[in-house]
């Protein structure tokens, strides 16, 4: 880690830290090596991805239910459920060799009591497979998955009702908005609103989007839903 981060560092993970640093020493070798991280990558892992995600932390209330959908390589998501040990984690991820990452990082930090790892789509979480029930979360975050409308119509249907999503974004989340509210209000979301984490503690402060699940629409396919057929935005 280095040395101009360590208080950060301690300020988001508290007594955590050593299973935050054993977390960011499997991304920086094993992460690598399979394809997760990209090398580059390699020497900014906590400005740019640990601490970046842990600040999320602020927005998450205490003791609910997180999915993660997108997981990747666990960010946010594993990120999280260290920083906050008092939250249940399920991360959604459809790929192979990336829920397989997961599943060891989970068992070798030792977080199997709060974290679990589903296989597949999120619209697949959302209906059930996999012989597991229909996921639902008080918050689901995803991080540089796709444009605001795509991730409203992957993520609200997982959310309770009253629930938010949590979504990473960067400085130009305030024009995104304005171009996708439209399409997020169809999918039964309320007006999105814009917040800075880690004020005052990382510089820069993690900027997301938020936005709650005020209405259950029905299962008509929107247009972003039917992009998303297509594929997933490739990341990490």
């Amino acid at each position: 880690m280095p040395v101009e981060l360590a208080d950060a560092a301690r300020a988001l993970f508290g007594d955590r830290l050593d299973i935050a640093a054993a977390y960011a020493e499997l991304l920086a070798t094993d992460g690598v090596v399979r394809g997760l991280i990209g090398p580059r990558e390699a020497p900014r892992i906590w400005d740019r991805h640990l601490l970046n995600c842990a600040a999320v932390a602020e927005r998450i209330p205490e003791g609910i239910e997180v999915l993660d959908v997108g997981s990747g390589a666990g960010l946010p998501g594993l990120v999280l459920a260290i920083a906050r040990p008092d939250l249940a984690v399920t991360l959604i991820e459809p790929l192979a060799r990336r829920t397989s990452f997961l599943i060891e990082v989970v068992e070798r930090l030792g977080l199997g009591g709060s974290v679990r790892v589903f296989r597949g789509r999120a619209e697949e979480a959302a209906t059930g497979a996999n012989g597991m029930a229909p996921l639902r979360g008080d918050v689901v975050t995803a991080r540089a998955v796709a444009p605001l409308d795509r991730l409203a119509a992957w993520c609200l249907p997982l959310a309770v009702p009253n629930g938010r999503l949590v979504a990473l974004k960067g400085a130009s989340a305030a024009e995104e908005i304005v171009e996708h509210e439209a399409a997020v209000a169809k999918l039964g979301g309320g007006e999105p609103t814009v917040h800075l984490c880690g004020v005052g503690v990382i510089d820069p402060p993690t900027t997301v989007v938020e936005v709650v699940r005020e209405r259950v629409v029905g299962p008509a396919r929107t247009a972003a839903a039917k992009r998303s057929r297509g594929g997933r935005s490739r990341r990490r």
